[in-house]
């Protein structure tokens, strides 16, 4: 994300990825135009918050008109960084990690995993979905020189703060976290905690204390926390 966007609220920034890819599915489906409402109804946040995010950035709609599907697909690309690719590295070739690297964001083009790294020798130095998996005691030196800044993390929480304090070592500016363990890293660090665990206790609580509205209104908090 460019440093135009920087600026603007959090729960506003973790949106756009949300809006932009359905706007590039109406844009497949050749559709020209879009109101906030059909937004609304498509992406489960409430036109206000659409209005609102987008006001952020401008006029990008007209009033009674809606948004151009077209304009907005090309703005949120550019806003999103979507003709850069950005490398990531995955560590820990579990169950959970085989299936990143088979997935690979194949529908995101911009983002792409360029290696792998784990301690199992069954694992290391093969090939799982066209990503090398090398040991992890080669973790900095694969890293010295490829300008590779986000780095996701599925490994034993036990191991996952030694692990972070390397990357950081090795330049790496941002982590996306699948282990319990709350890590500890330096300001410039950006760490985003995805607790599998806590997320589904957190949704059968909700769903035994809290009345269909307050399913609906939580459907629009999830997305702006």
């Amino acid at each position: 994300m460019n440093q135009e966007t920087a600026k603007i609220p959090q729960a506003t920034a973790k949106r756009l990825p949300l809006y932009y890819r359905f706007i590039k599915n109406l844009s497949s489906s050749g559709k020209q135009r879009v109101s906030s409402k059909e937004l609304s109804e498509a992406v489960k946040v409430d036109s206000a918050t659409i209005r609102r995010d987008f006001s952020y950035f401008g006029a990008l709609g007209k009033k009674g008109y809606g948004y151009n599907v077209n304009y907005l697909l090309s703005f949120f690309r550019k806003t999103l960084d979507q003709d850069a690719l950005t490398k990531v590295i995955l560590i820990g070739v579990g169950n959970l990690g085989t299936a990143f690297l088979h997935y690979n964001f194949i529908k995101n083009n911009n983002t792409k995993i360029e290696m792998a790294f784990d301690v199992d020798p069954g694992k290391v130095g093969t090939d799982i979905g066209d990503v090398p998996v090398y040991s992890l005691d080669e973790l900095e030196e694969r890293l010295e020189g490829e300008n590779i800044e986000v780095a996701i993390l599925t490994v034993p929480a036990t191991s996952a703060q030694n692990i972070t304090d390397r990357l950081v070592s090795s330049d790496i500016k941002g982590v996306l976290n699948f282990t319990p363990a709350r890590l500890s890293v330096p300001n410039h660090i950006r760490i985003h905690h995805i607790d599998l665990a806590v997320e589904l206790q957190s949704l059968v609580y909700f769903l035994k204390h809290y009345t269909e509205e307050d399913t609906e209104m939580s459907q629009d908090e999830s997305v702006t926390e």
